[in-house]
């Protein structure tokens, strides 16, 4: 197999997880009901949103198909990081109103591990970087 073809089948493989974390997260979301408020659904688009991209890279790749994928991976960070900081101010807002007496530093380790699972935006983070990977020193954005 020459090292060409390892490439490509790398940047596939890079796109398919991207792709498989994305249809997770739209599946969970619907599994625990994350929709009830506006912000709730920006996961949602952010996914469809990129796996959409990833369709497009994967069935018409194009120098202007990567380059909207990186800009989607962007997006797709930024909304993990939202997601994360919405997730704690969340808890945290929960935890100084079930326990006024805390201080703020009191309220942050029970704010880590309250009900909205802190982390679990962060999956997004990980396609994003995923998704950025699979179009490292791709061949046709060159020149």
């Amino acid at each position: 197999m020459d090292s060409k073809t390892a490439e490509q089948r790398l940047r596939r493989f890079l796109l398919a997880v991207t792709a498989a974390i994305y249809l997770g997260t739209i599946f969970e979301l619907v599994l625990i009901g994350h929709y009830q408020e506006t912000l709730q659904w920006t996961p949602f688009l952010i996914s469809d949103i990129g796996f959409i991209i990833l369709l497009v890279v994967w069935f018409k790749p194009s120098k202007k198909a990567l380059v909207v994928l990186r800009w989607v991976m962007i997006l797709t960070a930024l909304g993990s990081l939202l997601g994360v900081y919405l997730h704690f101010t969340g808890n945290l807002a929960f935890t100084r109103e079930i326990n006024p007496s805390f201080t703020l530093a009191e309220s942050i380790w029970p704010a880590m591990k309250g009900s909205y699972p802190l982390l679990a935006p962060g999956i997004l983070f990980l396609a994003a970087v995923l998704g950025c990977a699979a179009t490292w020193k791709h061949p046709l954005l060159r020149g």
